[in-house]
């Protein structure tokens, strides 16, 4: 530990020179990440979100009906509401600049802070806007107020033309941004994609019923295999009722009908909707919330409101009806197999960061819960047969909640007695899961260094002969007769399918570990479809990983540095080794060949390895849904019984291959 200190003092020659100052959006192209949460295709797509957001604001604020979201095909987004106009008069604290060019390019500023200009709003930092502007190659923003169209444009957040006076209009109102992300900070791989601001656009427009949001695309940007519609109107006069309905499809539900309302809050406050059901096949249920049409994915306060809401009314409901097996039922146990729909609108809410993914104020626990209880009493007291139906279906997860616990509670070590562990199985020693991880390796070669390099107490190893069986186009009796898939789901000992029971896995990591060459690759996808399509659970609980070994090791005099790939290694040898002669390159043929020391400090010690955890979508969001379908549709055609699937994904690829390994 003391090395750590062990720090040879520099040059003292920190003076006043060094301390940088960052000045209007500076802040933002420098630090991106703390305004909209990275750099990535998320946050790419959040640009659209918070312009978005501003014309919902409008539409909230009740001066706003009509929202127009377009992409073009040269990538420009446009946002267009006929909401009343962002200010153009001079602006009282900067009177040589026009209140449009202030809001545009400067930090912290707007009509949200002091509640005059809108009540109920989701933009409410005065980041939104000019956060997009700074990150911006260019925007346009076109105002039609007071009868009259101005139009100023902006380049990397600074405003290249004047605000001008276009002209006199008489059927037109409201703003219009149109802009393209600067590829200076996002690269040139990132583009919109039209599925995704579609289904922006149609959740804006389920959340708030009197908007009418118009949907539009340049035809040629929509691929043969995407659904997403060029030109769309989409209106929902029911609101979060009917996104609820869309969400269901064809899934039935526990009770004829769902649990909805909406609750206007007292003392103009704002106001509570939701839409609520139990679907009756067992499946995965789903929940969704906003506050003031933002979507909060990591939940919030509303949520918990929600939550205590209906678990005081649903046990006041089994006091009355006299079930006393109610008596312990949680909140989770009545909303994890639900599907839910929550919008709150509520003054000046409290996120945590700008990306607004969870809602922190807490007044909203306590205004949820009054405005969803007594509803949720006479809903429930209206309809005694259904109410009791639902009521057994939540006490039968409760009990099954319990029985779990104790199977928890059972330890470990006795638990693994029952289990026959496969014979070339090499167990850690430890007692509890937590802390416990399993390689899955590539033959026993690999498996004899992985031994001889792991850690006895917390790290095991199952070697595997070459490449499992593909699950994904074979029968079950041909699954349960693999040998390699018997030893796997022994050695785990948590069952398969509907059988997966997450308290009996025996280890906290499952590490694929193989070659990193094509054919270890073949090996990885083939594991990662067998856990996909037999255990998809412990995928989504953040079990499965991938090791990444390195492929090379460059060594010159006493310095040695291993490179995963060629392209690191060709880095490395421009950077770290850059004049150096006679630099010794070793290729690793496989993990078998490798010292098992190497194997160690590579790939195996917790403090220096690099693992991918493999992750499937949590379909906390609609978007997350689709995805989810997407992987699956995926993971069928590349993997299927179909090779005529496999053969034209590779025709449509294989333009895009720039380094093949053969």
């Amino acid at each position: 530990m003391s090395d750590l200190f062990n720090v040879t003092p520099q040059k003292d020659n920190y003076s006043a020179k060094d301390i940088e100052v960052l000045e209007g959006l500076e802040p933002v192209r420098k630090r991106p990440g703390m305004y909209i949460g990275g750099i990535d295709e998320r946050a790419y797509h959040h640009l659209v979100a918070e312009i978005i957001d501003n014309a919902m604001d409008e539409a909230v604020a009740g001066y706003a009906t009509k929202i127009d979201v377009s992409l073009g095909a040269d990538g420009y987004v446009t946002v267009k509401d006929n909401g009343r106009g962002i200010p153009v008069d001079p602006h009282p604290k900067f009177p040589n600049k026009s209140a449009l060019e202030v809001i545009t390019t400067t930090l912290h500023s707007g009509g949200k802070f002091g509640g005059n200009a809108y009540a109920v709003s989701g933009g409410l930092h005065g980041v939104g806007l000019s956060a997009v502007n700074a990150l911006s190659a260019h925007m346009i923003i076109e105002v039609a107020r007071d009868k009259h169209l101005y139009r100023q444009e902006y380049k990397q957040g600074k405003p290249i033309t004047p605000l001008e006076l276009v002209g006199p209009v008489s059927n037109r109102r409201g703003t219009s941004v149109s802009f393209i992300p600067d590829t200076e900070i996002f690269g040139d791989s990132v583009h919109f994609k039209p599925a995704t601001l579609f289904r922006m656009a149609r959740t804006k427009a389920f959340l708030f019923r009197g908007i009418e949001v118009r949907w539009s695309c340049a035809a040629e940007l929509i691929t043969e295999d995407d659904k997403t519609p060029v030109e769309q109107i989409l209106k929902f006069p029911n609101g979060i009722a009917d996104f609820l309905d869309y969400l269901m499809k064809e899934r039935s539900s526990i009770t004829p009908k769902p649990f909805t309302g909406r609750v206007e809050l007292p003392d103009n406050e704002g106001a509570v909707e939701w839409a609520i059901c139990w679907p009756d096949d067992f499946k995965d249920g789903f929940s969704y919330s906003y506050c003031n049409t933002v979507i909060t994915p990591l939940g919030g306060t509303h949520e918990t409101g929600l939550r205590a809401g209906l678990t005081k009314s649903l046990r006041a409901f089994a006091d009355m009806i006299g079930n006393k097996k109610a008596a312990d039922i949680t909140a989770d146990d009545i909303l994890n197999t639900a599907g839910v729909m929550l919008s709150v609108f509520i003054k000046d809410p409290q996120f945590q960061g700008q990306t607004k993914e969870k809602l922190v104020t807490q007044s909203a626990a306590r205004l949820v819960e009054n405005a969803v209880k007594d509803p949720f009493d006479h809903w429930l007291s209206r309809d005694i047969k259904s109410a009791t139906a639902l009521l057994d279906f939540i006490v039968e997860r409760a009990e099954e909640r319990k029985r779990r616990k104790k199977t928890i509670e059972t330890q470990r070590a006795s638990a693994t007695k029952k289990l026959r562990l496969p014979g070339k199985l090499a167990d850690c020693s430890h007692k509890e899961t937590a802390g416990t991880e399993i390689f899955l390796v590539e033959g026993d070669s690999a498996g004899g260094s992985a031994k001889q390099a792991r850690d006895r107490t917390h790290q095991a190893i199952l070697p595997l002969r070459g490449k499992i069986l593909n699950v994904i186009s074979a029968s079950h009796d041909k699954i349960m007769a693999n040998e390699e898939i018997r030893d796997m789901t022994e050695a785990l000992g948590c069952g398969r399918r509907d059988k997966y029971n997450e308290d009996a896995l025996r280890y906290e990591k499952i590490i694929i570990m193989t070659d990193a060459d094509v054919d270890g690759a073949h090996i990885a996808s083939l594991l990662m479809s067998f856990f996909y399509q037999e255990m998809p659970k412990l995928i989504e609980n953040g079990h499965l990983y991938i090791a990444l070994p390195p492929l090379y090791r460059l060594t010159q005099g006493g310095k040695s540095i291993y490179a995963a790939d060629d392209e690191e290694k060709e880095r490395l040898l421009k950077t770290e080794f850059k004049n150096a002669k006679n630099v010794d390159i070793s290729r690793f043929k496989g993990l078998g060949e490798m010292p098992p020391y190497q194997l160690k400090e590579t790939t195996m010690d917790p403090q220096k390895r690099t693992l991918l955890r493999v992750v499937i979508p949590h379909k906390t969001t609609e978007e997350e849904a689709e995805e989810a379908a997407y992987t699956s549709s995926i993971v069928e055609r590349l993997m299927g019984s179909k090779p005529e699937h496999r053969f034209k994904f590779i025709q449509e690829h294989a333009k895009f291959v720039e380094n093949l390994d053969i």
